[in-house]
């Protein structure tokens, strides 16, 4: 397989039109196989305002409730990564949107609580190389939202 890049962009990045279009037009002269890994934090805490929930930080890092859960699935998931796939294909860029539960892509498992209980923040423990293998061959770009599964039905 060629030269593999993986990129991972904020959200404060990917939620401004104007720096995702510059940021884009970056990616884009990246040679060989690449793969893109968003954020997109701002508007799932924007969502949660619309919708009458607090979102809760703790030194910078969210608390992943259920509910909180249910709204970055749906921002980072839906519309940040359809977004993103969007334009890319504007640019030729033949790409495909998915998060870590598609093709069982990312394993996580709870992050143990310590001092503090993230919820359902999890930590990675395995990467399913073999279908993203079978995408970069294929010369699809994928776009890929940070929400792993945990192999027991649910991310």
């Amino acid at each position: 397989m060629a030269r593999l890049t993986i990129v991972k962009v904020g959200g404060k990045v990917v939620e401004n039109p104007d720096t995702l279009n510059s940021f884009l037009e970056e990616f884009r002269k990246i040679t060989g196989n690449k793969i893109l890994v968003h954020g997109g934090g701002q508007t799932a805490t924007l969502l949660s305002e619309k919708l009458g929930l607090k979102t809760m930080m703790v030194d910078g890092r969210r608390v992943t409730d259920e509910n909180t859960l249910e709204i970055a699935t749906m921002v980072y998931g839906g519309l940040i990564n359809k977004k993103i796939v969007a334009r890319l294909q504007a640019m030729a860029i033949n790409a495909i949107g998915l998060t870590g539960a598609d093709l069982d892509l990312v394993r996580a498992r709870k992050r143990a609580v310590a001092e503090v209980d993230y919820g359902f923040v999890g930590d990675v423990e395995s990467i399913n190389s073999r279908e993203l293998k079978l995408l970069l061959n294929e010369n699809v770009v994928p776009v890929v939202a940070p929400l792993p599964m945990t192999g027991k039905g649910s991310c």
